[in-house]
């Protein structure tokens, strides 16, 4: 839920950052920049605290190799990507890749649904709110990659 919250909120602050007045932020296609940059700040994040990493190396699906390590490419992946969506030479790549990552890590999500695990406590989100969640998240990235 955190990571659908931060999206909203940050297009929404940036949108409206924009109508104010701050030139970099005057249109939907930044403010949605800053939102999805936010939320994998949320996300990136996540994959280091020691609140969500032990979970997050469980999710990862038995059959491959050094959980450990693939949670924390990921998790480096998603601040880099995150730092690249605010640059405008480079968000439109920058949302590609992260589009990409989106779906490669979706099947540890399906992986935790399936094994009934935690994630900080709190059951993994049931399969179909995640993958409505994916989709807008996916979405989002495309819109970008697509200058929308």
């Amino acid at each position: 839920m955190a990571p659908l919250v931060a999206l909203v909120t940050g297009t929404v602050l940036a949108r409206l950052a924009g109508l104010l007045g701050v030139g970099a932020l005057d249109g939907w296609h930044p403010a949605l920049r800053v939102g999805l940059a936010l939320m994998f700040v949320v996300t990136g994040v996540a994959h280091f605290a020691p609140a969500y990493r032990r979970d997050m190396i469980a999710m990862v699906p038995p059959a491959l190799p050094r959980p450990d390590l693939l949670v924390t490419l990921t998790g480096v992946l998603e601040l880099v990507g995150a730092v690249g969506l605010l640059v405008p030479a480079t968000a439109r790549w920058a949302a590609g890749g992260l589009a990409l990552l989106m779906l490669a890590m979706f099947p540890a999500n399906v992986s935790a649904v399936r094994r009934g695990l935690t994630l900080a406590g709190r059951p993994a989100t049931p399969l179909g709110p995640r993958t409505a969640e994916q989709i807008l998240f996916v979405g989002a990235a495309t819109a970008i990659w697509f200058g929308a």
